[in-house]
């Protein structure tokens, strides 16, 4: 009997997927959360849309909004490494923006996000 490349057969003949077939979606203890703020000329230049465009394209979820001080704040929950290219992205922001600062907190994922929007 042949299996296709992706399983394998055990010894009792039964079809067995290999384990980076369910490593592929992180489980809820892999996750946390970054909470960061953006100083600098982050408003006006476009910063919550390609925020929002990045966070989309690492499979994260959360939010981004302008702050009345200025700055712009992000709530974001995924795997480790994509909040670190998140974060790493929100110290260069879109070319338009001058990014002075970036506060950054880190938190366990709370779980309580769909998708990643702006917030108003």
């Amino acid at each position: 009997m042949r299996f296709p490349e992706r399983c394998f057969q055990d010894t009792r003949h039964k079809r067995v997927w290999e384990e980076d077939e369910v490593a592929n979606t992180p489980q809820e203890a892999d996750l946390k959360r970054l909470h960061a703020v953006a100083y600098g000329l982050v408003q006006g230049v476009n910063f919550r849309a390609y925020t929002v465009r990045r966070a989309h394209s690492l499979g994260l979820k959360g939010w981004v909004r302008n702050r009345a001080d200025g700055a712009v704040e992000v709530v974001a929950e995924g795997p480790p490494k994509a909040l670190e290219s998140l974060l790493s992205f929100l110290h260069d922001g879109p070319p338009s923006a001058r990014v002075t600062e970036v506060e950054a907190k880190w938190e366990p994922a709370t779980g309580e996000f769909n998708e990643f929007r702006v917030r108003y």
